[in-house]
């Protein structure tokens, strides 16, 4: 009994000492989970500020996006005035080596075989008390290469291709202080329908594929851009039409486009557009929807050193369609015997290597079947008159293509870019050897220019109703071919 008494006693005295020492402990161990909570609500509170006040779609690096400037500051950047400069150009050469160094079906390129001027843009962003304005300007061979595919130029009097060619972009607007901006502008403005940029500095690759090059790189109307949160936009479009200076029927162009990027792995953009875009065919509705997603799948851009830096793919579908009936009973339908439609799409993966990212690697390709052609590019030159005969609803065409190029970027003002293409198309559409102009390769001939058959020698004749035989004057000399493969060779400078 003693000792039980002995054993109940001892436990007493360890319990009371065990609560007197951990009563401290309990206190400490309170302080410090408090003090976790409220580092946790101000580190919390500090990413909403940061978030809150960070650009619009520009909260973390988005550098690597297909069709995104890499560029981290502008040279020429104050108050006022952000300036924007590019130089583009390029050497390419084609298996086919036509005769007219000409080529086809293609916004980046127009010249084989020789050093070209793709594009000088000079302008820059204005900004002052909520009103904001943008000028680019275009010269070089672009100029003359994108405003050729418009035809609602030709509609009416004062000839809208001359009066628009050299603006790539011309805009004027306000932006106004809601959610995380509104901005409300008036003019020309870039689409980015495609994915890809219309500036080739921004891109993974310098020839886009067939979606990129075959869809709007511009529009002209109104645009309201609305940003209800830092990582997404919606964007509302009133335009004259499809990559169009003036309207070509009565009713304009109506679109929309939403982009999220919730993360910084992730973007995701769809375009949808509705309009009426076949000349002098106001019956005909265009529809058409554009999505892509791209994601960056590793990132070691802070590790120093050799090796890969970075890797992401970006995806690309595109459908369309054309509906109703044109003059003359020419019926348009999305499918059958007079389908009308555009189906397409792209996959690339790139990655940035070396110490400073200085090199990258791109590699990718697409498809693109649009029976009627109702959006592919013209073959310039002779080329055209042939190829829109054939462009009727049900008419074939389809194709696919591939390429790969090494970049380096010694700085975030240039690139040097080396690229290969491949290009297949199920119709003659590429510049074959006998080129789109004619059988010497130019237009004409400076010393004969009285006679427009004079270049061609010994020209087909026909026997005239005086019985005198005389050059054909049906005779229309063109090479088109089934595809090509290319090398490119492109500096890119942007300041």
């Amino acid at each position: 009994m003693k000792k039980l008494f002995t054993l109940i006693l001892l436990s007493g005295c360890i319990f009371r000492a065990s609560a007197q020492t951990d009563a401290p402990v309990a206190k400490m161990i309170k302080a410090d989970v408090g003090k976790m909570k409220s580092d946790s609500i101000r580190k919390a509170d500090s990413i909403k500020k940061a978030m809150d006040s960070a650009t619009p779609l520009g909260y973390a690096d988005f550098s690597w996006l297909n069709g995104n400037n890499r560029q981290d500051h502008k040279l020429l950047d104050n108050e006022y005035f952000t300036g924007d400069f590019t130089f583009d150009m390029n050497y390419t050469r084609s298996n086919n080596n036509p005769i007219d160094n000409t080529v086809t079906g293609s916004t980046a390129l127009a010249r084989n075989n020789e050093i070209g001027v793709s594009m000088v843009a000079i302008g820059g962003d204005f900004h002052y008390d909520n009103v904001r304005g943008r000028i680019m300007t275009q010269w070089g061979t672009r100029s003359t290469v994108v405003p050729r595919n418009d035809y609602s130029g030709y509609r009416g009097q004062y000839d809208l291709p001359d009066a628009y060619r050299y603006l790539s972009e011309a805009y004027g607007g306000y932006h106004f202080n809601v959610w995380h901006g509104i901005n409300v502008d008036m003019g020309i403005f870039m689409s980015y329908i495609g994915l890809y940029s219309y500036n080739n500095f921004e891109n993974w690759s310098y020839q886009p594929s067939y979606t990129s090059d075959n869809t709007p790189w511009f529009f002209n109307g109104i645009r309201v851009q609305m940003f209800p949160s830092v990582k997404t936009k919606i964007e509302l479009w009133f335009i004259n039409g499809w990559q169009s200076y003036g309207v070509f029927n009565k009713m304009p162009g109506l679109g929309f486009s939403i982009v999220s990027q919730p993360n910084q792995r992730t973007k995701i953009i769809s375009n949808n557009y509705f309009g009426t875009d076949v000349a002098g065919a106001p019956g005909v509705k265009r529809y058409h929807t554009d999505n892509s997603i791209q994601y960056l799948l590793f990132d070691a851009t802070n590790k120093k050193g050799p090796g890969i830096k970075r890797e992401a793919i970006s995806l690309t579908a595109d459908f369309g369609v054309q509906n109703g009936i044109a003059p003359g009973n020419v019926v348009y339908s999305p499918f059958g015997a007079n389908a009308s439609n555009f189906i397409s799409g792209m996959l690339y993966h790139r990655i940035w290597f070396g110490d400073g990212m200085k090199w990258g690697w791109t590699a990718g390709g697409g498809f693109m079947s649009n029976p009627s052609r109702y959006l592919s590019l013209v073959p310039p030159g002779l080329a055209t008159d042939s190829f829109l005969a054939a462009s009727t609803p049900g008419s074939k065409m389809s194709g696919w293509d591939a390429s790969t190029c090494i970049d380096f970027n010694p700085n975030q003002f240039m690139t040097l870019r080396f690229e290969l293409v491949h290009r297949f198309m199920n119709v003659p559409y590429f510049n074959g050897p006998g080129g789109v102009s004619g059988p010497t390769g130019y237009t004409a001939n400076p010393a004969n220019s009285f006679n427009p058959n004079s270049y061609i020698p010994n020209p087909p004749t026909v026997v005239n109703g005086l019985g005198q035989t005389v050059a054909n004057p049906n005779f229309v000399p063109f090479d088109l071919v089934n595809s090509e493969s290319r090398f490119i060779i492109a500096l890119i400078t942007r300041f």
